[in-house]
């Protein structure tokens, strides 16, 4: 079953504080913040067992960001893939961002599908 996509009443949300984004990213497990300024993301690097595994993971990811309506920053390595939430909209990050972590995190770990889209 496909998430559901994020409403256009809450496409643009707003951006989160420092002391926000810092609480939200306690519950997702891996994510940090990177960059800073116009930079600044949540960024998490998933491992694989092979590189199809990996592409696998990105195909998914892709397939979460075109229903979300929200893309990532995504690095493939042979055995790994980076991704990078922003939301360039409100120049930062939004609960946008920490929402579709938590769908990717659910692609990673199906047992964790319920908790992401609650």
């Amino acid at each position: 079953m496909a998430p559901p996509a994020v409403s256009t009443q809450n496409a643009k949300g707003q951006v989160l504080t420092g002391p926000q984004v810092i609480a939200r990213l306690a519950s997702l497990d891996g994510w940090k913040l990177w960059g800073d300024g116009d930079t600044l993301a949540i960024e998490k690097t998933f491992r694989f067992a092979s590189y199809l595994h990996t592409l696998a993971f990105a195909n998914a990811v892709a397939y979460v960001a075109e229903q979300q309506d929200h893309h990532p920053d995504m690095l493939l390595a042979y055995c790994s893939c980076s991704l990078r939430w922003r939301s360039h909209d409100v120049a930062g990050i939004s609960q946008r961002d920490l929402r579709c972590a938590a769908l990717v995190d659910a692609l990673a770990d199906p047992e964790q599908a319920g908790s992401a889209l609650g």
